[in-house]
């Protein structure tokens, strides 16, 4: 059943018809049309002015609503472990102060959005298969996922996002841009997690990071080398079983040689 309209509205009672009550026609409650504006907080009319009220004050209280990009990475030098800190720009056009913002961000890796020559191609084959497929296989790889706070700013800030990297060939990130020779590794950064501000009346609200947040960034793939380079100097890694570890340490004992390198160049001689 359909709403009345915002004009009037007369409901029937015990009295006269057409009446709301037992008294009179004429007065409100017994039997006279009823306005709108005197309804009771109850009636359909004034549940839609307060609804409509309402939006039109959310639409006054503008809440904050940042931008990201990514300006820069550099390698950290010293670290427990490999790392790359990336510079993450905030910028908030609203002029309101942003009291914190509790960050997620996923970062992934985009092949398919650069160009690959045949040497290149021939080293990603273990990743994405025959480059006859590609169009399919190149899909997009997540690298890392990292939260941080952001501190209180107007206007704009800018931020360090650190990313923890592993050099182990066997995980496709360190695959990928082990198989670089040059260029740019493109990656898109994907945001979420909750706004902290005051309103206007100095209360503390929260928003939530729209899920449309995102930024791409081109990655020079000499930053990469030289972060590894920096940890593990002319190395290369990969994972082995326990039972292959074992058999390599015992032929490294047999042949008496001096690391576990030595002994795999020995192996490959002996079977070439």
């Amino acid at each position: 059943m359909s709403p009345p309209d915002d004009e009037a509205v007369s409901r029937p009672g015990n009295g006269a018809a057409g009446t709301l009550g037992n008294g009179a026609a004429g007065s409100p409650g017994n039997g006279a049309p009823i306005a709108a504006s005197d309804r009771p907080p109850h009636s359909p009319g004034s549940r839609a002015a307060f609804a409509a009220g309402a939006i039109a004050s959310m639409k006054s209280e503008e809440w904050p609503s940042p931008d990201f990009s990514v300006l820069g990475v550099t390698p950290v030098k010293y670290a427990a472990a490999p790392m790359l800190n990336f510079d993450l720009h905030v910028s908030e056009s609203s002029g309101r102060q942003v009291y914190m913002i509790a960050l997620t961000i996923q970062v992934m890796i985009e092949p398919a959005r650069r160009t690959y020559d045949d040497a290149t191609r021939e080293r990603l084959k273990g990743l994405f298969g025959e480059p006859e497929r590609w169009a399919v296989t190149t899909r997009s790889l997540v690298w890392a996922q990292v939260s941080i706070v952001i501190p209180a700013f107007t206007g704009s800030t800018t931020v360090t996002l650190p990313i923890t990297c592993s050099y182990e060939l066997e995980v496709a990130a360190a695959k990928y841009f082990h198989s670089l020779p040059e260029g740019e590794a493109p990656l898109a950064f994907h945001f979420n997690g909750t706004i902290y501000y005051k309103d206007h009346d100095g209360q503390m609200q929260m928003v939530l990071v729209p899920w449309t947040q995102s930024c791409d960034y081109r990655m020079s793939v000499a930053t990469w080398k030289e972060m590894i380079e920096m940890y593990y100097p002319n190395t290369a890694w990969v994972a082995l079983n326990g039972a292959t570890m074992d058999a390599l340490q015992q032929a490294q004992v047999d042949r008496a040689l001096p690391n576990a390198d030595a002994c795999i160049m020995q192996l490959l001689k002996e079977t070439s």
